[in-house]
């Protein structure tokens, strides 16, 4: 559904460019948020295009900022523009904005990891799962420190088809370090496959469509960004529990340079461990020797399903952390030491 040419011609009035923003409200990046500015109008309204057309949609922006892409929203003529900041002093910016475009732009002092999207807008705009994306979307240049447990929260809603898929399968537009894009849109065997390729890509049509240069943003950040674009699917390509899919997605890259039968060991305890990891990859028809990266969606489908079974035969299987595991073998260890000091003072 990504719309070509310009945007739309409705324009907003004449305003102080976000760099004079930034100067007359004296405002600073902070970098334990890992905040990076972009000002180029230019690609801004590239990031807009990319996400479709939005002509009387309702968008959803994260981390706005100084407000450089929510301009450009704003320019697409959207119906609607609902932004949530959590740091305050972007506000005075971003109600000039609204002050600019009556009734268009609510702003939400908040913080996306915990704003209910699923309440901002109308029932009406709900849209039955099987049907075309819904005329919500979802826009954001995420601070680096977020954008990874952020866009895990939204496949889990993805999955769960809650949050802001409520409306069905809204789409995203979203910035990440290039190198996190390049991982969630890596294919089977590339050196950039990971557990976030798998996880993104089992729910959506995952798009890396365009690279910013670091140069772009003030100030400017150590790595370049890259854009992805997401389209959740009718159906996924794995039909487990989220949770379940990223246990063992997680177990098989934990180990991502050894076999696969490595990391998938992890998942049972030590007693029943050989046997139960010889079964799954049996049952499952996986070549133990396969490097994680080397693993398709299609074989982690068939790992799940085996493991799902396997859970179900076994219900603590599914709750078992070898982490915790080792944990406990080292603390029964210092015990032992403890009381082995003890007898030998004795």
């Amino acid at each position: 559904m990504a719309a070509s040419g310009k945007l739309s011609t409705c324009r907003l009035p004449p305003l102080p460019t976000i760099r004079e923003i930034i100067k007359l409200l004296r405002l600073q990046a902070a970098k334990q948020l890992s905040q990076n500015f972009l000002l180029d109008l230019r690609l801004t309204d590239k990031i807009v295009r990319k996400a479709g057309n939005l002509t009387n949609a309702y968008v959803y922006e994260v981390g706005p900022g100084p407000g450089g892409i929510t301009r450009s929203i704003l320019n697409a003529d959207v119906a609607e523009l609902l932004v949530v900041e959590k740091d305050t002093r972007f506000i005075p910016g971003l109600q000039m904005l609204s002050d600019a475009a009556p009734g268009k732009l609510r702003i939400v002092h908040g913080d996306v990891l915990t704003f209910k999207v699923e309440k901002a807008f109308s029932e009406s705009l709900k849209r039955p799962w099987e049907d075309d994306p819904p005329n919500v979307h979802i826009i954001g240049n995420l601070p680096f420190s977020v954008s990874t447990p952020l866009i895990i929260k939204w496949l889990e809603n993805i999955s769960c088809r809650d949050g802001p898929f409520v409306y069905g399968r809204t789409q995203m537009t979203l910035t990440f370090q290039k190198e996190v894009a390049e991982r969630l849109a890596a294919n089977t065997g590339s050196k950039q496959r990971s557990r976030l390729s798998v996880m993104a890509q089992y729910l959506c049509n995952v798009r890396h469509i365009f690279t910013i240069p670091g140069q772009a943003f003030v100030p400017k950040p150590e790595v370049d960004v890259g854009v992805v674009h997401f389209t959740p699917l009718i159906q996924p390509k794995i039909e487990q529990p989220f949770k379940l899919v990223e246990k063992v997605v997680q177990n098989v890259f934990q180990f991502r340079r050894k076999y696969c039968h490595r990391g998938l060991r992890m998942l049972f305890p030590e007693a029943q461990r050989l046997e139960s990891t010889g079964r799954l990859l049996e049952l499952a028809d996986i070549d133990p020797t396969l490097r994680p990266r080397q693993l398709s969606i299609s074989h982690f489908k068939s790992l799940c399903d085996v493991y799902r079974k396997m859970c179900d035969e076994d219900p603590q299987l599914f709750a078992y952390n070898f982490r915790e595991e080792l944990k406990r073998r080292k603390s029964k260890n210092e015990e032992k030491e403890e009381d082995d000091t003890e007898n030998y003072r004795l």
